[in-house]
C-alpha cells in the first residue's frame, strides 16, 4: 500500500474529500516524525511501537573494493509489531496457505 492508496481508503471509508483525507494523514505522518526527531517512542495499541535507536560508528567495508570505509554515528526509526498485529498477519497468511494449498495452480 503507498501513501496515495492509503489515502483513498480513509477518503472511501470515511466519506471525506481526497483533499481532507490527504490532510489528515499528512498530520500523522507529520506528528509522528516530529516525536521521532525529539527522541520520543511512539506506541500504538495493538499495531505496534516505534522507537529511536542510535547506532555507534564503526569500520565497514565496500562490497565491491573491499576498501575499509569509516561509518559514522547515527539515529535511525525502528519498528516493532505488536503482539495483535502479529497475530492477525499469521493468521491471514496461514488461511492465504490453506486456500493455496485447496486450489490448483493455474496454467497460462
Amino acid at each position: 500500500m503507498t501513501k496515495a492508496d492509503l489515502i483513498a481508503a480513509i477518503a472511501d471509508k470515511l466519506k471525506f474529500t481526497w483533499a481532507c483525507a490527504e490532510l489528515l494523514v499528512e498530520q500523522i505522518f507529520s506528528s509522528m516524525s516530529d516525536a521521532l526527531v525529539r527522541g520520543e517512542k511512539i506506541e500504538i495499541r495493538g499495531f505496534g511501537n516505534f522507537t529511536v535507536r542510535q547506532y555507534r560508528a564503526y569500520d565497514g567495508r565496500n562490497p565491491r573494493t573491499g576498501a575499509t570505509v569509516n561509518v559514522k554515528p547515527k539515529r535511525l526509526a525502528f519498528f516493532k509489531v505488536g503482539k495483535e498485529m502479529r497475530e492477525r498477519v499469521n493468521k491471514g497468511r496461514r488461511s492465504n496457505q490453506a486456500a493455496a494449498a485447496v486450489e490448483p495452480a493455474k496454467v497460462a
